[in-house]
C-alpha cells in the first residue's frame, strides 16, 4: 500500500481505531454508487459487513475497483482529518471474529446492548475485504476564530 502524505499529515491507525463513517464507492455500469458504512482497519485492510439487502457486495463482485473516503471532523475544534481509499474489494466468507469487532467498535462489547438487527447476523451475510493500493493522508484542519 502506497501511503500519500499530504503537508499536514495525521496517524491513520489511531483515526481508523475510532467508530468513524467510511464511505464506499463501487461503480454499477459506468454510474458511480456511495454507501455510508462501518468498518474495521486491521494488517492494511478495511472489513466490511454486506447484509442481506445491501447492493454494494453484487456491484463489487462485477467490478472489484473502489474507493473509500473517511473523514474525522467536529466543527466545535475546526479538525479534519481525510483518509482517501483507492483500491479492489473482494468478497469473503461470513466471519462471526470480524463481524463482532465491527460491530462492537460503535455498540460496544456487550452484545445484549446491541441494536437486535445486529445481534443475529449469520452467514447469509459476507463480508467485504477491500485491499487499498493507495492512501492519500491530509489533515486538512482550520483555525476557529473566537
Amino acid at each position: 500500500m502506497e501511503i500519500i502524505n499530504g503537508k499536514r499529515t495525521f496517524d491513520l491507525d489511531d483515526m481508523l481505531s475510532k467508530p468513524l463513517f467510511a464511505h464506499l464507492s463501487t461503480v454499477e455500469v459506468d454510474m458511480p454508487k456511495d454507501s455510508p458504512v462501518w468498518f474495521h482497519w486491521e494488517n492494511n485492510e478495511i472489513w466490511i459487513i454486506g447484509t442481506k439487502t445491501d447492493t454494494f457486495p453484487k456491484r463489487i463482485q462485477k467490478n472489484s475497483k473502489c474507493a473509500i473516503g473517511i473523514v474525522d471532523f467536529d466543527s466545535l475544534t475546526g479538525k479534519v482529518l481525510h483518509a482517501g481509499f483507492r483500491g479492489k474489494g473482494s468478497l469473503e466468507n461470513f466471519d462471526s471474529e470480524i463481524v463482532y469487532k465491527i460491530i462492537s467498535k460503535y455498540l460496544g462489547q456487550d452484545e445484549q446492548d446491541w441494536d437486535p438487527r445486529f445481534q443475529n447476523l449469520d452467514d447469509s451475510n459476507v463480508l467485504i475485504r477491500f485491499t487499498p493500493d493507495t492512501v492519500v493522508i491530509r489533515d486538512q484542519s482550520y483555525i476557529i476564530k473566537k
